[in-house]
């Protein structure tokens, strides 16, 4: 498995990730992962925002917020 600090040759396609507590851990190789709210793809290289217990990323503190509101 690889860490967002180790470099491996690029790939194309999504990557598959586990999501940690300050950090993320590449299971499958990959460019990009999708974000859980939007489904735009997030580069590796710029992903900031995910959640540990749910497993998902987000492209945007908006996606977060959006995700973690209550549905009416």
């Amino acid at each position: 498995m690889l860490n967002r600090y180790d470099r491996s040759p690029p790939t194309n396609g999504e990557a598959e990730v586990k999501y940690l507590d300050g950090d993320f851990r590449v299971v499958r190789p990959g460019a990009f992962v999708r974000c859980a709210v939007t489904a735009v793809p997030i580069p590796l290289e710029e992903l900031k925002y995910w959640s540990v217990d749910r497993q998902e990323a987000y492209a945007s503190p908006e996606a977060v917020l959006q995700r973690l509101a209550p549905e009416r």
